[in-house]
């Protein structure tokens, strides 16, 4: 019998939302995070957006995901009473060129079973928001923002509450295969080995390294991770908007938009900038240039002086700059050959929307 049931790793919202799904089934589940607290890395670095489910390729695994996280998630927060609000967001064409883009988007949303997306005339778009210019526009409705560490505390609560246990300050500095699951090496400041069942690897842009310290783990399922950067700046002064309001979105990312917080504070981003490092999280004032000009391109009354640097995320990328974006990979033991293992790889934008669906297929992959 191993000294650990059920391992997640990672204590982002998706290794959250994981690790109570399990508890709940009747896991007896260990979160091990590697920081001195939960979601600190991508999940607290985002938009805090709950996206509708309109971007993603008909059938793919992130538009499945999406929309059937984001049914789930307005659900769990309203029975729970957490903070979160259904603001809806327009999306953007400040030309007819970039119609097609917009009917694109249309197309996506209904092949994914999104109705609710409408078509709104330039005028219509500005009686809703008078600040905004574009020609046309679509508004979805069902797109709202989360108090996302409010979200994190009660998926913690629920596991705990089911028998779950949290290890902070918990790297994993090295694990093995046994003839039953694995032996794994905790880090901290009580190091120790343990023998676990069953392993689930949530590590957010940490998960392919982590599985390069597995003996014996297959590399061609070991993918290269890239690290696109995001860097919000933040708004001072009154609040120009009720909705979100997006652009046009771009290769590797949705744009720079604007989103407004469960606190009423404006913000603007996430551009896009590949980098390095993980780590590169400090934000250049001097990319504000671009800023300013992305987000006048549809509220042309921006005035000068009225953006800060905020804060910036990292997105764990599976591709490169000139790659097209992949789907989100749940790996299980029928993609890789090795029992009672599953990895969550390039889990970025929708992760947070998905959270609460992509635990459940991870529940049911384990029991299958």
């Amino acid at each position: 019998m191993s000294d650990i049931d059920c391992l997640v790793i990672g204590a982002g919202v998706v290794g959250l939302a994981v690790a109570r799904e399990l508890a709940l089934a009747g896991r007896e589940v260990v979160i091990a995070e590697a920081a001195e607290g939960i979601g600190t890395q991508t999940s607290a670095r985002n938009s805090e957006v709950i996206h509708a489910g309109i971007y993603y390729p008909p059938g793919s695994l992130k538009a499945r995901v999406c929309v059937e996280g984001r049914r789930k998630l307005y659900a769990y927060l309203e029975e729970r009473g957490l903070p979160h609000k259904g603001c809806g967001k327009l999306i953007v064409a400040t030309s007819e060129a970039q119609k097609p883009a917009l009917e694109t988007i249309m197309a996506r949303a209904k092949a994914s079973g999104v109705d609710s997306l409408r078509w709104l005339s330039g005028a219509e778009a500005r009686a809703m928001e008078p600040e905004v210019r574009c020609e046309i526009a679509l508004l979805s409705p069902e797109t709202g923002v989360v108090d996302s560490h409010a979200l994190m505390l009660s998926l913690l609560g629920e596991c705990e509450a089911a028998g779950g246990a949290l290890a902070l300050n918990t790297p994993i500095t090295g694990w093995r295969r046994e003839a039953e699951g694995f032996s794994v090496d905790f880090g901290g400041d009580e190091p120790a080995t343990y023998t676990v069942r069953t392993v689930i690897n949530s590590a957010g842009h940490g998960a392919p390294k982590l599985l390069g310290l597995l003996d014996g783990f297959p590399p061609a399922h070991v993918p290269v991770q890239h690290y696109a950067k995001g860097n919000y700046f933040a708004l001072i002064g009154k609040q120009p908007f009720t909705h979100l309001v997006y652009p046009v979105p771009e290769a590797a990312g949705l744009g720079i938009h604007a989103t407004i917080d469960m606190g009423g504070r404006v913000k603007f981003g996430p551009d896009v900038e590949w980098v390095e490092s993980d780590q590169d999280l400090i934000v250049d004032p001097a990319r504000g240039d671009r800023f300013y000009a992305a987000i006048r391109t549809y509220w042309p009354a921006l005035p000068d002086g009225a953006l800060v640097a905020d804060y910036a995320g990292i997105r764990p990328k599976l591709h490169g700059p000139t790659e097209p974006m992949p789907d989100f990979r749940i790996d299980g033991p029928e993609v890789h050959g090795v029992p009672e293992l599953v990895n969550l790889l390039g889990i970025e934008s929708p992760g947070l929307t998905s959270s609460l669906a992509i635990a459940e297929m991870v529940r049911d992959k384990l029991a299958g």
